[in-house]
């Protein structure tokens, strides 16, 4: 990756064709206290519908942060998330059998030309429409098993299903209505022009399903996590890995934690020198969990401010999320708790550890056990905790929520203080929480 002049403030509207890692361009670099502003493409229905892409999110380029080296981690306080589509479609996928080889995500091909990862064209709308440039077969890789189509309302703050006829008059009009950014290389779900569910009302609330910092080894951008990761063990593509442990050199910016919005504050490895800050996968809305595993990808910016943590050496990202997001067992102690805490102190002679603050630790597994497991080693890890500690803390002043099914969580805990202090991210806890 070449090296760039170190810009205070960063704008960003290039774009991978699926894929991160180390071999990626460069977006720019930008200066250690700065801010990077992206212009991000939906993520999810339109690479995955696109045959030229090699995974199912199109993200940004990564960015160079000053300063930023391996073993350290990247403070990114999010500062605000704007959607600037005027709709969406999505629901469960069906894949297409024969326009895919191992991973309907990855390794496309035409059903009718076999070729790879072939060029496409639009046809029309509906299901079909997306053709092989070469032999004009549908080549997309998926369709709907159930799906619908919304429109949001001027402030994005709800979301209307449409019916047959509103879903298709949207389809029409597609690439502006989903506002694709001109540098995006994706076909718009719209096209499809689902009506299942018509009239359904639904309160928006935006976030960024994938974010984080450059795994070193090339992975689809989709499959950055430890669930979806798996699809890539033992497959038979250039991107297959052989077994778990190399899965473990993923960053886990795939998360689809719907925490991870304005106001949030998010820690990521450092795990290639510069870390190669990338954003994708912006939601209008979703649910805990993800159930149908999709869900309103939209086109949309990104405002957020870096900061390099020098020496905290962390597996996976460390959410601080806005504090009414926060379960209530792990909010910080109001005054009259912390009151009602020294009284008991003084009653029963024991030293009241006063200095807490709210921390979750993202998990990611095969399974949602496999997800908690691996958070519970991350912040034993992080807090110099045996997991006996860690799963205790956890269930007294925390708890797990499931970001996405089957296999990303977040790990709740009111963590001390002075080992937050001695990881050095103390005064970020605090600046979050105004402790």
């Amino acid at each position: 990756m070449a090296q760039h002049e170190i810009q205070q403030r960063l704008s960003v509207d290039q774009y991978t064709l699926g894929l991160v890692g180390p071999n990626q361009d460069w977006a720019g670099t930008v200066a250690d206290g700065g801010t990077i502003e992206t212009y991000t493409p939906p993520a999810c229905w339109g690479p995955m519908i696109t045959p030229e892409f090699r995974g199912g999110h199109e993200v940004t380029r990564p960015i160079r942060v000053e300063n930023a080296a391996v073993g350290d981690a990247i403070a990114l306080q999010i500062r605000d998330v704007e959607v600037t589509s005027m709709a969406t479609s999505t629901g469960t996928m069906r894949e297409r059998e024969g326009a895919f080889g191992d991973d309907p995500f990855v390794d496309h091909r035409c059903p009718g030309c076999g070729t790879e990862w072939p060029d496409s064209i639009v046809e029309g709308t509906g299901e079909d429409a997306i053709r092989c440039r070469e032999c004009g077969e549908n080549a997309s890789a998926f369709g709907f098993e159930y799906g619908y189509t919304v429109v949001f309302d001027d402030d994005r703050t709800v979301g209307l299903t449409m019916d047959a006829d509103g879903a298709h008059e949207l389809a029409t009009d597609a690439r502006s209505v989903m506002d694709i950014p001109p540098n995006s290389r994706q076909h718009p779900i719209l096209l499809y022009e689902p009506s299942e569910m018509p009239g359904t009302l639904g309160r928006l609330r935006p976030f960024i399903g994938n974010v984080g910092t450059t795994p070193p080894i090339e992975l689809p951008d989709s499959h950055n996590a430890g669930d979806f990761g798996q699809f890539l063990i033992g497959a038979d593509h250039e991107w297959g890995l052989s077994n778990e442990a190399e899965l473990e050199e993923r960053t886990d910016g795939h998360m689809d934690v719907p925490e991870v919005r304005a106001g949030a504050t998010l820690l990521c490895p450092v795990k290639v020198d510069g870390g190669g800050v990338y954003v994708g996968d912006l939601h209008a809305n979703q649910g805990d969990g993800e159930l149908s595993l999709h869900t309103t990808d939209v086109s949309g910016t990104v405002t957020m401010d870096v900061e390099v943590i020098k020496g905290l050496d962390i597996g996976g990202p460390i959410l601080l999320p806005n504090e009414e997001d926060l379960p209530f067992i792990s909010k910080p102690y109001s005054d009259d708790e912390r009151q009602a805490g020294r009284d008991l102190a003084a009653t029963h002679g024991v030293d009241l550890e006063e200095e807490m603050g709210p921390i979750q630790v993202i998990g990611s597994g095969g399974t949602i056990n496999d997800a908690t497991d691996n958070a519970f080693e991350r912040a034993g890890s992080l807090l110099d905790m045996t997991e006996g500690e860690v799963r205790a803390r956890c269930t007294f002043t925390g708890g797990v929520q499931i970001g996405r099914l089957p296999g990303v969580v977040q790990l709740d805990m009111l963590a001390p203080m002075d080992r937050l202090e001695e990881r050095n991210i103390a005064h970020l806890v605090r600046e979050q929480y105004d402790i």
